[in-house]
């Protein structure tokens, strides 16, 4: 199989995955972007890619988010100066609505690498290997992250059935 093929079998497998890996952590506009450029990523490195590829488009994509939130963030930086200045830019915080927001606030208050080891396995489905190569860390620490992340939400559970 040439490389043109590899890629294209890459693609078509793994496409819908990734789109939702994206659009469970950012709105639709950057997910779609971000899957691009994970795949044109992928085209990039297409002889370097593991047997199992998911894993690294998933790292890939998670990569790709990071930049885009440190990119928002260095702007609203920027518009914040300027609002300062009287110049009046307003940040649009329309960023989408989370379908059950006490679970996305739950997960909004774990680190975020404890977030994402919850989230590698019970939203997308992969092992503890696959996940921790994701996320780029050895099993060992990537089985600490989920059991505090684990942990974590089952003592705010109680907390919230206290109330």
């Amino acid at each position: 199989m040439n490389d043109e093929e590899r890629f294209t079998a890459l693609f078509r497998r793994h496409h819908t995955q990734v789109l939702a890996y994206a659009l469970r952590r950012t709105d639709a506009a950057r997910a779609e972007d971000v899957v691009a450029e994970t795949f044109a990523a992928a085209w990039r490195h297409i002889g370097r890619l593991p047997e199992e590829p998911l894993p690294w488009l998933y790292r890939t994509a998670a990569n790709r988010l990071a930049n885009e939130r440190r990119s928002s963030a260095r702007q609203a930086r920027v518009a914040g100066r300027v609002a300062r200045q009287g110049e009046g830019v307003v940040a649009d915080h329309a960023a989408g609505v989370a379908e059950n927001a006490e679970l996305m606030a739950a997960l909004g208050e774990l680190p975020v690498k404890d977030r994402e080891a919850l989230l590698l396995v019970s939203w997308e489905g992969l092992d503890q290997k696959s996940a921790a190569y994701a996320l780029g860390c050895s099993v060992s620490a990537f089985k600490v992250r989920l059991h505090r992340a684990r942990k974590k939400l089952a003592v705010r559970e109680v907390q919230e059935g206290a109330r």
